[in-house]
C-alpha cells in the first residue's frame, strides 16, 4: 500500500467512526417524556360529610366533605392524571355516624351515605379504618356493598380461613398522558394498612374473628408480590401515624418505616389527626418539610374531618418500558383559615346526596334535647 494514502485512510476511519457515535448518542440521548401523577388523599373524616357541627347545632367551615370535595375538583382540574384514595377512618365519629349505625341502621340495598359520598367522588380505592370495626364486622360488612371502589386492608386476617379479611391490595390500570399528550399505561399498587391495636381496642367486635398482624412485616410480604404482578409503582394508603421512635411488631405509628421498604413510592399516611408536611415533624429524622419528603420518599397526612385534602405530585419517566419516579413532592390544603373562615366554597351536588341523612340526624338531637 502507498504509504502516502495511509494517513487518509485513518482519517476517513475516525470519521466515520465519529459519524456512527454520534448516531448511537442521537439514539440513546432521545428526549424522555415526563408523565405527572397527582395522588389526592382524604383521611380521618369521621362522617363528617357536612361543614355542620352535630354538638353545637350550628355550621362550622373547619370541617365536612362537602368542603373537602371543592379542594379536590380544583386539584383534579390542575392536572392531567390524577387519583383520589381515602384513608380510613370514616364511617364513626360524629352523631351522624351514631344516629346511622345505633339508629337507623343499615337496610338493604340501601348506600351508606360515606360510600354514596365516595362514589360521587370517584375515589380510586380507600382504606379501612380501625373505627370502622366500632359498630362491629356485621355492620361494615353490610355497608362496604355500597362502596363502588376497592376497599382495602393488607395486616388483619380471618381467624377462620387465615387469608385477609379484606382485599389486601389492588393494581389500578390507569391511563396516563405525558407533557405532549402522549397516552401510556401504568399499573399503579395500592396497599392499606391499620395499627395492631384494634385487638385491644375492639376487643369485642374482634376477638376470635380477627388477627392483626405487624404493618412493616405484612408490607415487606406482600410488596414483591404486588411488584411480581406488574405494579410500576406502589402506593401506601397507611392509616397509621409517623413516628421515629425505635420500631417494635406491636407499634403503632409505623409510615416511618414503611418509607424504608424498597418498593413502596409514596405514603398516604393518617389516624393520629395531624398533618404532613408540618411543624409538629420537625425533629423526624431524615424528614423535609419544604418537600414532604421522609427517607426520599413522599408522604402526606391531611389532618382530620375533611379539613384539609392531602397532595402528592409525582414526576415519572418511562424509559425502556420501566416507569422512573424523578421527583416526589407532598402538601396539604385547608378548607378554612385560622379563624376558622371558609376559603371554599360547598359542593352542592354532593350536599344535596347527603342531605336526607344529615336532617334526619340534626331532627333526631332536637327530639332528645340535646
Amino acid at each position: 500500500m502507498d504509504k502516502k494514502k495511509i494517513p487518509y485512510l485513518l482519517i476517513g476511519c475516525f470519521l466515520f467512526w465519529l459519524s456512527c457515535s454520534s448516531l448511537s448518542f442521537a439514539a440513546d440521548s432521545t428526549p424522555q417524556t415526563m408523565v405527572e401523577l397527582r395522588i389526592l388523599e382524604t383521611t380521618d373524616l369521621h362522617a363528617e360529610l357536612v361543614n355542620y357541627d352535630y354538638y353545637q347545632t350550628k355550621v362550622d367551615n373547619r370541617i365536612g366533605l362537602v368542603k373537602t370535595a371543592t379542594l379536590i375538583n380544583e386539584a383534579r382540574n390542575e392536572a392531567k392524571n390524577t387519583l383520589l384514595f381515602d384513608d380510613g377512618d370514616h364511617l364513626k365519629g360524629n352523631p351522624l355516624g351514631e344516629y346511622l349505625a345505633r339508629i337507623r341502621g343499615m337496610h338493604k340495598g340501601k348506600t351508606h351515605p360515606v360510600y354514596r359520598a365516595f362514589n360521587y367522588l370517584n375515589y380510586d380505592a380507600i382504606a379501612i379504618g380501625n373505627h370502622e370495626f366500632n359498630y362491629g364486622l356485621g355492620f361494615l360488612m353490610t355497608a362496604l356493598k355500597g362502596a363502588k371502589m376497592p376497599a382495602l386492608n393488607a395486616n388483619v386476617f380471618s381467624v377462620k380461613t387465615n387469608k385477609p379479611l379484606f382485599t389486601p391490595y389492588t393494581i389500578l390500570k390507569r391511563n396516563v398522558v405525558d407533557e405532549n399528550g402522549k397516552q401510556y399505561q401504568l399499573n399503579i399498587g395500592v396497599i392499606a394498612f391499620m395499627p395492631t391495636q384494634i385487638m385491644k381496642w375492639d376487643k369485642a367486635n374482634l376477638e376470635g374473628k380477627v388477627i392483626a398482624k405487624p404493618i412493616v412485616e405484612t408490607a415487606k410480604e406482600f410488596v414483591p408480590i404486588m411488584k411480581a404482578k406488574g405494579a410500576d409503582i406502589i402506593v401506601a394508603l397507611a392509616h397509621t401515624g409517623i413516628s421515629s421512635e425505635p420500631y417494635r411488631p406491636d407499634s403503632e405509628n409505623d409510615a416511618y418505616y414503611l418509607t424504608i421498604i424498597p418498593g413502596i413510592d409514596a405514603i398516604l399516611s393518617g389516624h393520629s389527626h395531624s398533618v404532613f408536611p408540618g411543624p409538629v415533624f420537625q425533629d423526624i429524622k431524615n424528614t423535609n418539610l419544604k418537600t414532604g419528603q421522609i427517607n426520599g420518599k413522599p408522604v402526606v397526612m391531611a389532618g382530620a374531618f375533611g379539613s384539609r385534602l392531602g397532595i402528592i405530585d409525582l414526576q415519572l419517566w418511562n424509559h425502556a418500558g420501566k416507569w422512573e419516579i424523578v421527583t416526589g413532592k407532598a402538601l396539604t390544603r385547608p378548607i378554612a383559615d385560622e379563624n376558622g373562615k371558609a376559603l371554599v366554597k360547598t359542593d352542592k351536588g354532593l350536599f344535596r346526596l347527603v342531605k336526607r341523612e344529615h336532617e334526619e340526624t340534626v331532627d333526631f338531637i332536637k327530639k332528645l334535647g340535646l
